[in-house]
């Protein structure tokens, strides 16, 4: 029985195996996506435009209230972006009435005691 010789078996073939390469190349090109798309996040949160009602507060934060005409049509233009809650819009329509002396006009006053605490006011109660 030892004399018995199957020919139609054969030894093992020697393979190339690529499975581990390109599972190593997988890893890398996932690991740089996340790294990329983290990246991107990071840079559209730290380089956030700022909305048109926090520019327009800005402005009237820093307004000089000296030059009263110029101040008049300031407050008015950037106090209709900015007011945007109700408590603002109210204070800004009753800014507004007491400003229409200083418009329209070649020579004005300067703004009375009353007119700047509705002003702070306001600009107190804008909601940015």
């Amino acid at each position: 029985m030892n004399e018995l010789k199957i020919n139609d078996i054969k030894g093992l073939v020697s393979i190339l195996d690529y499975s581990y390469f390109i599972y190593i190349f997988l890893i890398v090109a996932t690991v740089l996506i996340i790294i990329i798309i983290l990246l991107q996040l990071i840079r559209i949160f730290y380089k956030r435009k700022k909305s048109d009602e926090q520019i327009a507060y800005e402005i009237l934060e820093k307004l000089d209230l000296n030059n009263t005409k110029d101040a008049a049509y300031k407050i008015t233009k950037y106090g209709r972006v900015a007011s945007t809650d109700n408590r603002s819009k109210r204070l800004f329509f009753q800014l507004e009435e007491k400003l229409e002396k200083y418009k329209y006009k070649k020579e004005v006053a300067k703004f009375d005691e009353d007119i700047i605490n509705e002003y702070k006011r306001f600009v107190d109660a804008i909601d940015v």
